[in-house]
């Protein structure tokens, strides 16, 4: 294998595009690496670009239509942003139209270069990426797709994309799998084929399960679900330190978990099926389960959330493919064997083990009938593309962006404490986490005082300490990108309060609590989920322009006040666009009775729990009774 980095359209013009997934900073972080991983390998690098000469004005005919100017030779959308310029021995070429193989320089570049392998990196993935892997493939090149250094600002289009081109002409991976592969000489990840057939096999088991499991009585498939809620509360100490141990949640929020999840089972049994219902004179309906449900879960709440979906789905007579986060894949395995003994026969649930392409695997197939997703928002994109594509239905939370609102008048001894500890319990990996804070002006700076103090006695350590609040992330790589997005704030004029003076003793990927106050409110820092132990505070003049900044996101799943006594909770309930909206209490935490579901980027589909689990888990059949004509 002798590969060579092709970096295509890593230009400002192009990554300034609004609406870029993974965001512009998110793939120029990983773009860096990776080009920094190759140059220390020795393997080359072509930069591809896209030129525009205003004198010859040889734009490509649609940005003529649309009278659009980018990348013009000279300008600073034409260049790269910083740390991806081209290295003196570095090849860069030119293109006027989508694919870098329309350069007459590339074709030399890469003869000269020796490589039968291109490792492939830039924007758009939908676009430029997709016609150069195309023109690659139809070369003989073996391709390769960084795909965390891949974004699009139609990632809908993007995920189609992904997709077609995963499997057939390219193999996608992370930077970090392909550097590792290119350090060892490995090939590219494995193909579809097993994951496909572990998925169908799964499915096939399901279904084939799926018919006795419906026709018990409610009654019946609700006895293991209580069984398994009294087993989770007997090993809820056992289930925590497993929990902290693979994952870092403190033991006592580890335990949290496992009673919430015990709650969700035992009202889950509560559901079974609704009774006949007339309708019309000669009609009536029914609800009667979907089938079987892919439940796709996160890592950050292992036993809460896919037990929160098993446990309705499998209560109204569907079967589950349960595939979970890879980090949680021990706890999934431990949790279904509880469920086993305690009485779920073993086809009403069945494990498939992977990453995103194992999911994707399962959602396609042709054995499943809904899917329940938790994650993020290219997980939802994905799911979007699968589930549109299938016809079936779709249910996903994609997290929050989730916004505290203080004003004056409210309690601030209260609501500090109240904050800090929803910001960063569990190092702040929990959709539910309060990211974001917006002080009304005349308490602003007592306010982040104190709450510099409230985060200064949360104690971050050891999370198998049962005195721990805040553990560390879950990996090297999530705290890398969380001291990405701060630094980046900073450069964008933020200030920085970090109360803990210094990182905890031994083994983990510690990340200070860390208070970010002045950012832009265009910046990344405040319009992307950080998911770790970051709070952004900012500061509004009245009650109007905090809801106005609340709502200035693409997210939407919680959103608080704190507030006295007047008219403030009217106008935010009125005003606040999110799924789930609290009165004097931290974003953090959700009831196990309440519906629990976003709006706008933090969702898709009805939402999980309460009248949700009713309306995903089953669909209505009417029903006519004509007597004979």
């Amino acid at each position: 294998m002798r590969p060579l980095l092709l970096l295509v359209d890593l230009q400002n013009d192009f990554l300034d595009a609004p609406g870029l997934e993974p965001s512009a900073a998110q793939v120029v972080r990983s773009a860096r690496r990776l080009l920094l991983g190759a140059r220390a390998r020795g393997i080359p690098v072509v930069h591809a670009v896209t030129s525009v000469d205003p004198d010859r004005d040889d734009r490509m005919p649609h940005w003529k239509a649309l009278g659009r100017w980018r990348c013009v030779r000279g300008t600073p959308g034409h260049a790269p942003p910083p740390g991806l310029e081209p290295a003196e021995a570095e090849a860069v070429v030119s293109k006027s139209f989508f694919s870098a193989f329309s350069s007459r320089e590339l074709g030399p570049a890469l003869e000269r270069s020796g490589a039968d392998t291109l490792v492939v990196a830039g924007v758009h993935l939908h676009g430029c990426v997709r016609a150069t892997v195309l023109d690659a493939y139809e070369r003989g090149w073996t391709v390769w797709v960084a795909e965390d250094a891949a974004g699009s600002d139609d990632p809908l289009h993007a995920a189609v994309t992904r997709r077609y081109l995963d499997g057939r002409a390219a193999r996608f991976a992370p930077v970090e799998d392909v550097l590792a592969r290119l350090a060892s000489g490995l090939a590219p990840p494995e193909g579809a084929d097993r994951l496909r057939d572990e998925a169908a096999a799964a499915c096939a088991a399901a279904r084939k399960a799926g018919e006795p499991w419906r026709a018990l009585a409610p009654a019946q498939r609700a006895r293991p679900l209580v069984a398994l809620a009294e087993r989770f509360e007997a090993e809820a100490a056992s289930f925590a330190r497993q929990i902290a141990t693979d994952l870092g949640k403190p033991v006592t929020q580890g335990e949290a978990e496992v009673r919430r999840a015990a709650e969700l089972l035992r009202r889950a049994a509560a559901l079974g099926e609704g009774a006949r219902q007339p309708a019309g004179r000669e009609s009536s309906y029914r609800r009667v389960p979907v089938g079987v449900v892919a439940a796709v879960t996160p890592w950050n709440n292992p036993l809460a959330i896919p037990w929160g979906k098993i446990g309705p789905a499998v209560s109204f007579g569907n079967t589950v493919v349960w595939k979970p986060a890879p980090a949680a894949s021990a706890l999934a395995a431990r949790s279904l064997d509880a469920a086993r003994q305690a009485g779920l026969p073993d086809g009403a649930v069945r494990l498939v083990c992977g990453d995103h392409r194992a999911a994707a695997a399962v959602m396609s197939d042709s054995g499943v009938d809904a899917v329940s997703l938790s994650g993020s928002s290219l997980a939802g994109w994905a799911a979007q593309e699968i589930c549109a594509r299938r016809r079936i239905p779709l249910q996903a939370e994609l997290g929050g962006n989730n916004a505290a609102i203080v004003l004056e008048g409210a309690d601030l001894l209260r609501a500090a404490p109240l904050v800090a500890q929803g910001a960063f319990s569990f190092a702040g990996q929990r959709c539910t986490a309060n990211r974001r804070v917006i002080a009304e002006a005349g308490i602003f700076d007592e306010f982040l005082g104190l709450v510099a103090d409230a985060t200064a006695a949360l104690r971050w350590g050891d999370p198998l300490d049962p005195a721990t609040h805040v553990g560390p992330l879950v990996s090297d790589a999530a705290r890398e990108r969380v001291a990405a997005a701060v630094a980046r704030a900073v450069d964008a004029g933020a200030r920085l309060f970090t109360p803990h003076a210094a990182a905890p003793a031994g083994p983990g990927a510690w990340y200070p609590p860390t208070l970010v106050v002045g950012a832009p409110h265009d910046s990344d820092i405040v319009q992307d989920e950080t998911f770790g132990p970051v709070l952004v505070i900012e500061r509004a003049a009245d009650c109007d322009e905090a809801i106005r900044l609340a709502n200035g996101v693409r997210q939407g799943l919680v959103a608080a006040l704190f507030a006295g006594p007047g008219p403030w909770r009217e106008g935010f309930e009125r005003a606040a666009e999110a799924g789930i909206l609290k009165w004097n209490s931290s974003t953090a935490d959700a009831d196990a009775d309440a519906p629990f579901g976003g709006w706008k980027a933090s969702g898709v589909g009805p939402p999980e729990h309460g009248p949700g689990d009713v309306e995903f888990y089953t669909r209505l059949q009417a029903l006519y009774d004509g007597g004979l004509p």
